[in-house]
């Protein structure tokens, strides 16, 4: 069956388009936390959190008058940088008291015929604990690129990178039963649901790939599974990072490229 979008992608807004753009600041509330970040962009460049009305307000204020700057500038064709704001998952399940996300791969091998493959990829976790409040970027964003930035990411390298099968083992030995989960839930239930919302994703899309003989495309997708269990797509990245910076990426990475080609 068809997924309906609130089962597994947070609600978002494209800032590019009026009527979307409109719609989110009249929804905005006191309390909301939203992630707004670049589209066609990668390694969390230019991403921001907005925490609060005044912060809205104050981007609102922002955009109304760059595109006011637009307008005035007769000939000017330069469009700024699309946008989408995403509500935020303020409470994520933790892993030794750190958020992590789980990048795995998406591979369209064929579009002619259409032929799709699935494979496992790696656990992200940031090098700190989790603390909502902060307003340290590398404590909500887990990519390599960010937390890099972390004074303590060359010391701690290695624990922000774990292979399935820790992920895994960890849940059933300290999550299972607590939670009422089944036993390898991670290579399960969470693995089938990857499965589900990549299709789901790839049938919504695939009309607007090019049939052509030769065509292929690795992509990277990043869930997130917050304190209920409950699995989110929080994006879909082309041209996926392939860096090798820890053991176990250098395990994964090469196997990934290859099984792909």
């Amino acid at each position: 069956r068809f997924l309906k979008m609130e089962e597994f992608f947070p609600e978002s807004f494209r800032l590019d388009l009026k009527d979307e753009r409109n719609a989110f600041f009249e929804l905005c509330q006191e309390g909301d936390i939203w992630i707004c970040k670049p589209t066609c962009s990668n390694q969390g460049r230019g991403i921001f959190l907005l925490r609060n009305r005044a912060a809205v307000s104050t981007y609102q204020a922002k955009l109304h008058s760059t595109e006011e700057d637009q307008l005035n500038k007769k000939g000017s064709c330069k469009v700024p940088q699309a946008r989408i704001v995403q509500r935020y998952i303020h409470q994520p399940l933790l892993l030794e008291g750190k958020k992590f996300d789980v990048r795995s791969y998406l591979l369209i091998a064929c579009t002619a015929p259409y032929m799709l493959f699935f494979a496992q990829g790696y656990v992200r976790l940031t090098c700190t604990h989790y603390d909502a409040a902060s307003d340290d970027l590398t404590a909500h964003l887990t990519n390599q690129y960010m937390q890099k930035k972390n004074p303590l990411y060359n010391q701690l390298k290695e624990e922000t990178i774990w292979r399935m099968e820790h992920f895994n083992s960890y849940v059933n030995e300290r999550l299972r039963r607590a939670n009422g989960l089944p036993k390898d839930w991670v290579f399960t239930v969470f693995t089938k649901r990857m499965q589900q919302i990549m299709v789901q994703c790839f049938l919504a899309a695939k009309l607007k790939l090019e049939r052509k003989l030769g065509y292929f495309d690795l992509i990277g997708c990043d869930f997130l599974v917050d304190e209920n269990f409950k699995i989110w797509l929080l994006e879909m990245n082309a041209n996926p990072a392939l860096h090798t910076n820890c053991k176990v990426l250098r395990d994964i990475i090469p196997t990934i490229v290859y099984e792909s080609l």
